[in-house]
């Protein structure tokens, strides 16, 4: 059995993104729009590239149910559905939450 992970991605302009992997994968780097990232760079900075890649929370046992909960929770505690803060679109950001 696999370990299911929970990671974070830093981009170069120090914005992240929040997301899961079910087969911990070393080269899976999230499903963020590459549109919506792509706008913050431009063609020079895109051409040389470094992002980081953490895994901030692991388990071997939990279901998918108990993932896809602990990946809402930790976007929304890194506030990575934060436009200013990260590219996560997913939850959408409540206007209390920007405040925080």
């Amino acid at each position: 059995m696999s370990r299911k992970v929970i990671y974070k991605i830093t981009y170069p302009n120090g914005k992240i993104y929040i997301g899961q992997d079910v087969t911990d994968s070393i080269n899976y780097f999230g499903s963020a729009s590459h549109s919506f990232i792509a706008q913050d760079f431009t063609r020079e900075e895109q051409d040389d590239f470094t992002i980081r890649k953490e895994i901030i929370w692991a388990s071997e046992t939990s279901s998918a149910s108990e993932i896809n909960k602990k990946e809402v929770e930790l976007i929304i505690k890194y506030q990575s559905n934060n436009p200013d803060i990260g590219y996560n679109q997913w939850p959408k950001l409540r206007k209390d939450e920007k405040e925080i």
